[in-house]
């Protein structure tokens, strides 16, 4: 593993129109098409799994695993589906990229769907982000024009249709199976599984559901080798990612990097803490990940060791806490987001997300007992595991991990009666940014 960036998904985000078809072509773009049309499909599966790419979009599931469940013998159409709905909490990576360089994603688009066999695939992007929706709109009409997208596809026989889906703007159709909702038509809720996507996705057909980073990341892999991208990373997180670097911190922004770099490393790259401050805690992948504190500087930032560490890689947004925070605050903002943003489906969820905020304000607001700590922590129990989709999990996470680093600060609420930290020199949530270095 290196200990440098290793800019590839962002190397042109600072050229010249780098959203534009003659920009993207003049770096090199569509030759890892022109490659993979002259390979077998299962060929490129092949490469993407011996390249040990994983999920950029939390799960970091083996991509070219989930490939393969796809039952090639099934006559039903088979789909590819982008997951552009891009909305937990301090996740920004996914939006510059198509911003800045959609053809990057177009082209993986294509790869991906060849290797599956789908003639069909759709770009579920936030409904929010009008302007991401128009940038790779424009680009998927630019494909078109070239002949990188349609009916026979560089001369290949290969046809593909490519459809840009404007989401309702949703966090919960982040969940794969409540955009495949989101995607029919239908409210945005997860689906029971089994049966899973790969057997019964979009329009009960087999169907590829990855995140925008996976698929960008996909024509590196064919046209440097699955070994190019496994020699980045560490032994079982192999290649790179965009870390989205946000609040405390002199320069925020995305920094691409292998997987296993420290986050001191990344915050030295950002110009460290602000200065007079220190840094208090911090999440590894957004806030539905347990957080950590200073005592991890220097754990490797990979799957296995995040994990080891009790919390998750995730979507890799590090959003960063100095000593002006009250933890208490911040974790009542976000447990206020889950709340408001859970569907309702499942009662674990719906209810716990809404008792989980009554006892962290009455808490927050120096009310209450000690006791009422064992309560939240016997409310977070009672979701954990219990809700229909992540969502619930995602919102006890952070409160689970603060009451662990952090008790003495929530019984100083209750010993003073309110927040302990001055409002105006306190901080009460990190600022989400889309700019920053790469290179």
């Amino acid at each position: 593993m290196t200990d440098t960036l290793t800019p590839v998904l962002t190397a042109t985000w600072g050229d010249e129109r780098a959203w534009t078809l003659a920009a993207y072509e003049k770096r090199g773009g569509y030759s890892a098409l022109t490659k993979a049309l002259a390979m077998a499909p299962d060929d490129i599966i092949s490469a993407v799994k011996d390249s040990g790419l994983r999920g950029r979009g939390g799960a970091g599931f083996p991509t070219g695993m989930k490939w393969g469940f796809i039952p090639q013998d099934n006559p039903k159409p088979k789909y590819l589906v982008v997951n552009a709905d891009e909305s937990e909490p301090g996740t920004c990576k996914d939006i510059p990229l198509m911003m800045a360089a959609p053809h990057t994603l177009v082209e993986g688009v294509i790869i991906s769907s060849f290797a599956i066999r789908a003639n069909k695939a759709f770009i579920y992007i936030r409904g929010e982000v009008l302007h991401v929706i128009r940038r790779v709109q424009a680009a998927v009409r630019e494909a078109y024009a070239a002949g990188h997208l349609g009916e026979n596809i560089h001369g290949s026989g290969y046809d593909l249709d490519v459809v840009v889906h404007a989401g309702a703007g949703a966090y919960i159709c982040g969940e794969e199976t409540a955009l495949l909702e989101g995607l029919e038509g239908r409210r945005g809720q997860p689906r029971l599984r089994p049966p899973f996507p790969a057997v019964a996705g979009l329009y009960a057909s087999p169907t590829v559901i990855n995140n925008v980073e996976s698929i960008a990341s996909v024509p590196g892999i064919v046209l440097h080798g699955p070994e190019w991208f496994s020699s980045m990373g560490t032994e079982r997180s192999k290649g790179h990612g965009i870390f989205s670097l946000s609040g405390h911190v002199t320069n925020p922004g995305q920094f691409e990097a292998p997987l296993g770099i420290t986050l001191r490393e990344l915050v030295d790259l950002a110009g460290g803490i602000r200065d007079g401050h220190e840094l208090k805690f911090w999440t590894p992948g957004g806030s539905s990940t347990p957080l950590l504190t200073d005592e991890h500087w220097d754990m490797p930032l990979d799957f296995e060791a995040v994990g080891a560490a009790g919390s998750m890689l995730g979507t890799r947004a590090i959003q960063i806490f100095d000593d002006t925070t009250c933890v208490v605050r911040a974790v009542l903002r976000w447990t206020e987001f889950y709340k408001h943003e859970s569907c309702g489906k499942c009662t674990p969820c719906r209810e716990g997300t809404w008792w989980l905020v009554q006892t962290l304000a009455r808490l927050e607001r120096g009310e209450g007992t000690p006791e009422d700590l064992d309560t939240l922590l016997d409310q977070c129990d009672n979701i954990l595991g219990r809700s229909f989709c992540a969502l619930g999990d995602g919102a006890t996470s952070p409160i689970t991990s603060s009451i662990q680093y952090f008790r003495d600060e929530f019984l100083a609420h209750l010993e003073q009666g309110g927040c302990p930290f001055d409002p105006a020199a306190s901080t009460l949530f990190a600022t989400s940014t889309t700019g920053g270095a790469t290179a």
